[in-house]
């Protein structure tokens, strides 16, 4: 199965739990999704799904200096952010019962 279909489909809802968890910059949050086990996640789709998310209201964002290199762009999630994220939860957890459900009977 080509889980880059997969990713596509819940990354949305991936950044949004990373980012509620601790505000993070772009890079961060990317090596937060691969630690977790999202191993094939690409920097240019989260960079992308970070501007799209703060777009629409559901993160804000804020620069803090640094002294290593140049200044670093945090996401926090927007109480938005928070409705949307219990919403694509709710979603998800309804699909993947659905899903497992239609696998388990498969194999019977």
């Amino acid at each position: 199965m080509d889980t880059t279909q997969l990713l596509k489909g819940v990354l949305d809802v991936a950044v949004l739990a990373v980012v509620r968890q601790e505000d993070s910059y772009g890079y961060d949050v990317v090596r937060k999704l691969r630690s977790a086990g999202l191993a094939e996640v690409g920097d240019a789709s989260v960079y992308g799904t970070l501007r799209r998310l703060y777009a629409n209201g559901s993160l804000t964002s804020y620069v803090v200096p640094s002294e290593e290199g140049p200044h670093r762009k945090y996401y926090g999630v927007t109480p938005q952010g928070r409705t949307a994220l219990a919403h694509q939860a709710k979603q998800w957890d309804e699909f993947s019962t659905t899903m497992s459900d239609l696998l388990a009977a498969a194999e019977a």
